[in-house]
């Protein structure tokens, strides 16, 4: 009875604080659904229609400007760079980025984060969840990194920091069925739920079927203990008026031990007084209505230039429908001067020219310029010259960037915490030390580290966490200098083969080592060109340095 009456309390005091923030959440639900309008292209059917023969024409500017920045982004895609601070933690920080990366791929990452990408354009701002799933890696877990829908996920409106908020809210609809597998005890006494009632129509994920469906409430809080400091966060599932599951019954000290929701919000451009953010679809949503309403002035003009108008009176004596049969070659009537015709005045010039360079104007400040796109004359040949150009037209997608990855390394900080916690089993990585893979085992203790009073240290005392990517330009440039360096004999060719970054890398400079053990000859690049103008064999011997050891 105790348990059933504590169950009955979480589950009023989670309905109260849902009612809130959904009251709260309704005007921001409004301007996400229009946003994803907007990028569709489908803001017209906002706008009263009186004639309904009147053309809608639409530009895709601000579609054009989001698949633009998010064609750069997902170029940028970030990838977590694990270094020691110490020493001697240089094998575990490899391992836990061998760890991360296999979990990324495992999870499918790139997909997420292209989602990501799209909230953060379009909406505003994105939403990554850390946790750890015992399905993953056949079934040996790991940890994950996911994209939440926006317009799935409610924090707290009365704080900018989602970490100091009262509770924060996943809602979902699932099937009676779903939940009849899932939950077979607590199915038979589910109920219609009126807390997914909801006065917005376009609310979907709200507007549930009472017969088939119910809302899900993933309810996560946060306790402080005032004695230690600390904070335990707590989940629990609610559903058809019933408690289905809480996490203080296996886990009452908190769901994680780093006492955090497992929640990682990213703005684009930040809103004061709330932790969500505005997207390119807030700024330029009224340029693009203009610019439509601009071509339906000028389909609207051509339309009626189309179709002239012929303008009879009664006095000149011609039959209407007899003139309007251009089949006849003689039409019978009194008088020529009764019959004009009434064309269409042509609209002014300086608004054909206010378009165009409307259209100029909204390509340059939203990132779509030729360049930022890729196009380039026909003497822009070199990498460097592209990199420059990329770089100067890429400011927007820049800033963007440096807040993803900012993001998602708070997410991977995460997400080995989560390891460290609920690894349990030991699995197989493969690492790659000085260019030769080589296997080892993954185990949590190797995360865990004491200090002074066996208080357990932050992974920050000794591995830290980064994110970094450098986009297929940047690489291409670095690779370009290199080569540029080796052809003046400032670099050797197996040290330039160690400062370029491309595919099959690390097979490379295994080749080059296995060559030099064998006491094989690394012809100078300037011997080998030389060779080759001269169809002649090379010299017998020719001394060179590789890693800073001399090789014959």
């Amino acid at each position: 009875m105790k348990k059933r009456n504590e169950q009955t309390r979480l589950y009023e005091r989670a309905q109260a604080l849902f009612l809130e923030f959904k009251n709260a959440y309704a005007q921001e639900w409004q301007r996400l659904d229009a946003c994803e309008r907007m990028y569709r292209g489908e803001h017209w059917y906002d706008v009263p229609q009186s004639d309904p023969n009147e053309p809608r024409p639409v530009t895709p500017i601000i579609q054009a400007t989001v698949e633009n920045l998010a064609a750069d982004l997902m170029d940028r895609e970030p990838e977590a760079v694990i270094t020691p601070e110490v020493g001697a933690e240089a094998r575990v920080a490899q391992v836990v980025e061998a760890v991360i990366a296999r979990n990324h791929d495992s999870a499918g990452y790139t997909v997420e984060y292209q989602k990501l990408v799209h909230d953060l354009l379009v909406g505003g701002y994105c939403v990554q969840e850390v946790g750890y799933d015992g399905e993953l890696n056949n079934n040996l877990g790991g940890a994950f990194i996911r994209q939440v829908d926006t317009r799935a996920i409610l924090f707290d409106p009365l704080c900018t920091d989602i970490q100091e908020g009262r509770a924060v809210f996943k809602i979902s609809r699932r099937s009676r069925e779903w939940l009849a597998m899932h939950y077979p005890k607590a199915a038979a006494g589910m109920v219609g739920d009126t807390s997914g009632a909801t006065d917005a129509p376009q609310d979907e994920i709200l507007r549930a079927d009472t017969r088939d469906c119910l809302l899900l409430l993933e309810y996560w809080w946060r306790e402080y203990d005032a004695e230690t400091r600390t904070h335990a966060v707590h989940m629990a599932l609610l559903c058809g008026g019933q408690v289905l599951h809480d996490s203080r019954t296996s886990k009452p000290e908190g769901y994680f031990e780093h006492g955090l929701y497992p929640f990682v919000l990213t703005p684009l451009y930040a809103r004061k007084g709330t932790c969500l953010g505005f997207g390119v679809v807030d700024l330029f949503s009224t340029t693009q209505q203009y610019a439509d309403k601009l071509d339906q002035i000028v389909l609207k003009n051509a339309f009626m230039a189309s179709h002239n108008k012929l303008l009879v009176t009664e006095a000149a004596g011609f039959d209407t429908d007899d003139l309007k049969d251009w089949s006849r070659e003689v039409h019978r009537g009194e008088s020529l001067s009764g019959i004009t015709w009434f064309t269409t005045p042509p609209l002014p010039a300086y608004l054909l020219a206010y378009i165009k360079e409307m259209r100029e104007s909204i390509k340059n400040e939203s990132g779509a310029s030729e360049a930022s796109r890729g196009v380039y004359s026909a003497n822009v040949t070199a990498a460097s010259a592209i990199t420059a150009l990329q770089e100067a037209n890429t400011k927007r997608t820049r800033m963007a960037s440096t807040q993803l990855y900012e993001g998602f390394a708070k997410a991977v900080r995460l997400e080995i915490e989560v390891e460290r916690e609920f690894n349990f089993f030991a699995r197989p990585i493969t690492i790659v030390v000085d260019g030769v893979r080589e296997e080892t085992v993954f185990d949590s203790a190797l995360l865990i580290k004491e200090g002074y009073g066996g208080a357990l240290l932050p992974i920050e005392f000794y591995i830290s966490v980064k994110a970094t990517k450098q986009s297929r330009f940047t690489a291409a440039a670095q690779n370009e200098l290199i080569l540029q360096l080796v052809q003046i004999g400032a670099l050797q060719a197996g040290d330039a083969v160690e400062l370029m970054h491309f595919d099959g890398k690390e097979l490379v400079l295994k080749k080059i080592r296995e060559q030099m053990n064998a006491g094989q000859e690394l012809p100078l690049p300037e011997e080998g060109n030389r060779r080759s103008r001269q169809g002649g064999a090379a010299p017998a011997t020719t001394k060179r340095r590789f890693g800073g050891r001399n090789v014959v």
